[in-house]
């Protein structure tokens, strides 16, 4: 096992070195500082992963991290593993671009978590093992239930894993200077060799690492932007609106009807809840009450870290927008309106060079890279113990399987994705992929949360109003997404597109609970009836904890 993964830690190395040698400089220097930065952290991380390796014994052990985590660390972690580079370089570069209305992210990616303080962690944590699948098929009949549930969080991981691949390819191509297709392959080998080896054990710290080192960075930039202002938000937002006018502090500029706003929301806040990274964090801790400290501290650690993502995108408008170092002067005589070097998605990292020099654009380049690694270490872990716990151990062998056989069956389940999202991230490097993270949302609003959250609420749920409510939300979340303007239009190349709105999660979610409620009142099994019985007991240790694993099991 060491000497393996000595030889894995040396060949990542030397893909890295072999790329800031060969890669072309897209756009921007070569930045020294942010290699340094870079090695550091790469190093610091893949000796935590060697000491997580050592305490890897079980299956428990690599799911869970033997259930150890404190709370406030899972909160850190949960932080660490949802504030992607999609939110920290995606939702300024909105505030950025569109001002006002980039608000609609922050706060849609803030307000699932009370739904999960509340009526999720407890429960979740009280009923389940490894997965929130063992939660929704608590009560209900294992293999379709599981299999569903499984496909669901299969199908979000991959499509969430697209998305943060394509974005790290372009990230480090342009902020290191290597090849795209080298720069997908070093995230990818570092992502199978800290979930390969350490496990949740290693994946925590990396999350948590990444999340001090991105909350320091933002917090420093934002009072950076406030202190020339001597932290005067009105005195912000004056000079923004004289550099872009007014119509940045007003709203319509992003989401511009009511359906597609409640759309997007329904998205974004049912979504949130039914992504399995997250859920399955809350089985990383000891009892209960440590699940409900630690979405009280990641929903702290978020929304203060969203708070600053409006700050950046604001002091990137006044700093950044049409200083001429920072603007890409071939774009700007063919396009007009001082476009920036990499886009809009570059606002974040510009305003850190315009802020703290070379020194701090190091710094934060390196974090940009942190926050995409921790993310898909994250994704890569659930996906793996979908396959794993839920398919391999539960459907193919129905429990009869040891905890060391199910672990090798998810080590190769994750060198598996870590190289299906290595191929697809080179594959859909030229394609716009803006439809394949509203798809993951939507997904996991419209298959995963409706049955976790009827499981565990709703005493007429049967198996059959699950399986097939279920599957209805997750094939008209496809399907609209197909037939939306994003993909018929952009990608197809069609004039119209047949369903108006970009986001489906408002029909999609709403087919699925009526199709699960519709589907289980009508069923009148034997099967079901013995469902509805099992509710009293499993609501009774749901909310107390009687029979879960506790603390004493540890």
């Amino acid at each position: 096992m060491n000497r393996i993964f000595l030889f894995l830690i040396l060949s990542t190395i030397a893909i890295f070195a072999s790329g800031a040698i060969e890669g072309e400089v897209q756009k921007q220097a070569l930045n020294m500082s942010a290699i340094v930065m870079f090695v550091i952290f790469v190093g610091a991380t893949l000796g935590i992963t060697y000491w997580a390796a050592k305490r890897t014994k079980s299956a428990k052990d690599f799911y869970t991290a033997g259930g150890g985590i404190t709370g406030f660390q899972n909160g850190m972690a949960i932080a660490g593993d949802y504030m992607s580079a999609a939110s920290f370089l995606g939702i300024s570069g909105l505030v950025y671009a569109k001002g006002y209305d980039g608000l609609i992210y922050s706060i849609g990616f803030l307000v699932g978590w009370p739904i999960i303080l509340f009526m999720i962690a407890e429960p979740l944590r009280n009923l389940g093992k490894y997965t929130f699948a063992d939660v929704a098929s608590y009560r209900l009949r294992q293999g379709p239930i599981r299999t569903l549930a499984a496909s669901g969080s299969i199908a979000t991981v991959i499509l969430y894993l697209i998305a943060q691949m394509v974005g790290s390819g372009k990230l480090i191509q342009l902020l290191f200077g290597l090849q795209y297709e080298v720069a997908v392959i070093l995230v990818g080998v570092l992502m199978i060799l800290y979930v390969t080896f350490g496990g949740m054990l290693a994946t925590t710290w990396v999350q948590i690492i990444k999340a001090f080192l991105l909350l320091s960075g933002a917090t420093f930039m934002a009072i950076a932007v406030m202190a020339h202002y001597d932290f005067s938000f009105g005195a912000l937002f004056a000079h923004a609106t004289e550099l872009k006018g007014i119509a940045i502090m007003s709203p319509g500029g992003l989401v511009s009807d009511p359906i597609s706003a409640i759309s997007l929301a329904v998205a974004l806040m049912f979504g949130t809840a039914g992504l399995p990274h997250i859920l399955m964090r809350f089985f990383t801790v000891a009892d209960a009450k440590e699940a409900r400290k630690s979405v009280f501290y990641a929903t702290g650690f978020i929304g203060y870290f969203y708070i600053l993502t409006f700050i950046i995108g604001f002091g990137a408008i006044v700093m950044v927008f049409k200083n001429p170092q920072y603007l890409d002067m071939a774009k700007d005589a063919i396009e007009g309106g001082s476009p920036i070097l990499g886009g809009n998605n570059m606002a974040a990292i510009h305003l850190s060079h315009a802020v703290g020099g070379d020194f701090f654009l190091g710094f934060i380049s390196a974090v940009a890279f942190a926050t995409i690694l921790a993310v898909v270490s994250g994704l890569t872990l659930a996906g793996a113990s979908a396959i794993s716990h839920d398919l391999y151990a539960s459907v193919f062998k129905k429990g009869n399987v040891d905890g060391i056989k199910e672990m090798q069956v998810s080590k190769i389940a994750t060198v598996v994705l870590g190289v299906i999202a290595i191929i697809m991230g080179i594959m859909f490097e030229k394609q716009n992929i803006a439809f394949v993270v509203g798809l993951a949302f939507a997904i996991a609003a419209s298959a995963n949360f409706p049955i976790l959250f009827l499981s565990m609420y709703w005493k007429k749920l049967t198996t059959r109003g699950a399986v097939i409510g279920g599957s209805l939300g997750l094939a008209t979340a496809v399907i609209l997404v197909i037939l939306g303007p994003t993909v018929w239009i952009d990608l197809l190349g069609n004039t119209k597109a047949i369903f108006p709105y970009q986001y489906p999660a408002l029909f999609s979610v709403t087919v699925a609970f009526l199709g699960i409620w519709f589907f289980s009142i009508t069923d009148n099994s034997h099967e079901a009836a013995l469902e509805r019985e099992a509710f009293e007991a499993q609501y009774i240790r749901s909310q107390t904890g009687i029979g879960a694993e506790g603390a004493s099991s540890h």
